[in-house]
């Protein structure tokens, strides 16, 4: 025996023709709505729409001008409120699924849930959390709940529902992927580049770790790369943790890294005008592996004026990048000097 329709379209579509005119975009919307529900497309519930208007047309025989217009007037009136019925329900499904997901994200992160009903949840979603798993969040001022929801679709398209998990969770876009996973850094950036543009975001990838520890610490490693980067002004749009572990290792020993600073470029405080102009030129000059003419293209001064600059340098601290037994510690000093926000205190 074949189980009922669970929702009878075109019973439906019939029905909503003989309710009375003042009541119809109430019951259409409705209807719409249960549609939805039930996992129809808005093509099919056009189609039948349509399909029921001509049967219910050639079944009253009428060759009315006016009879035509007025059932088409009520099929109008009829479609858009289906149509809004539906688009508002299928809204609210995804606010729901979207609220789920963020709540159990937060649950993986903060650990305040009993593992063993985590785990049934995770497994809901493909995790499995004794695997490890890398997190990539993703940060900048126009990553919106739509984005997200467009993001997360793209990446469970190509790498498979139960390899990622993408949220946005405090601003930042978070997302969960399967350890192993090649590729979704790059393809996170691409989407986020075609979403939001150029120089307005950037995504950080922390290491796989295994656990729901190891979640918690690839979350914060990507957080701090993108911390670290804001600090160091870099302006690459895809970032890899691994690759900034030094600055964690740096700041460990903070009277070290102070130390350093004050000791190597302390002098600049003296300078006219501050230690920024030469803080900057040095940044640009290790950005450029020490080419000098780069760094003059980059920010708009002549080479001479490099040159001046990287002498006074000299001058005043003792140091000089074009030494190589100094070039590393000055590069260490501006680095420092970056993560401390130093002069300022």
């Amino acid at each position: 025996m074949s189980e009922p329709d669970p929702f009878p379209l075109a019973g439906e579509c019939a029905a909503l023709l003989r309710v009375a005119a003042g009541d119809r975009r109430q019951a259409a919307a409705k209807a719409g709505a249960r549609a939805a529900d039930a996992g129809l497309e808005l093509r099919a519930l056009v189609d039948t729409m349509l399909q029921v208007a001509a049967t219910h047309w050639q079944a009253t025989g009428s060759d009315s001008g006016s009879d035509a217009l007025a059932l088409l007037e009520s099929v109008r009136e009829i479609l858009a409120s289906l149509l809004d019925g539906h688009a508002g329900q299928a809204r609210a499904e995804l606010d729901r699924h979207g609220s789920e997901r963020l709540t159990f994200i937060n649950d993986l992160f903060t650990g305040r849930v009993d593992p063993g009903r985590l785990a049934e949840r995770a497994n809901r979603y493909g995790i499995r959390l004794s695997a490890a798993h890398t997190v990539l969040v993703g940060r900048g001022s126009g990553i919106t709940p739509e984005i997200t929801r467009r993001i997360d679709t793209a990446l469970a398209a190509r790498f498979g529902a139960g390899n990622t998990l993408t949220a946005l969770r405090d601003g930042e876009l978070v997302c969960v992927s399967a350890g192993g996973l090649r590729g979704i850094d790059a393809e996170l950036a691409h989407l986020l580049l075609g979403e939001l543009g150029t120089g307005c975001w950037q995504v950080a990838v922390g290491r796989p770790h295994p656990g729901l520890s190891g979640l918690t610490t690839s979350l914060e490693e990507a957080r701090n790369a993108l911390d670290h980067a804001a600090k160091l002004h870099f302006t690459s749009p895809l970032l890899n943790a691994a690759d900034l572990l030094v600055f964690p290792v740096l700041l460990r020993d903070r009277e070290a890294i102070v130390d350093l600073v004050t000791t190597v470029l302390g002098p600049l405080v003296t300078a006219r005008g501050g230690p920024g102009s030469y803080l900057d030129v040095l940044s640009v000059l290790f950005d450029n592996q020490g080419n000098y003419t780069a760094t003059a293209r980059q920010m708009h001064l002549s080479v001479r004026a490099v040159t001046y600059r990287l002498d006074r340098i000299r001058d005043l601290t003792g140091y000089h990048p074009g030494e190589p037994t100094q070039r590393f510690t000055l590069q260490a000093a501006v680095l420092g000097a970056r993560l401390l926000n130093w002069p300022t205190p």
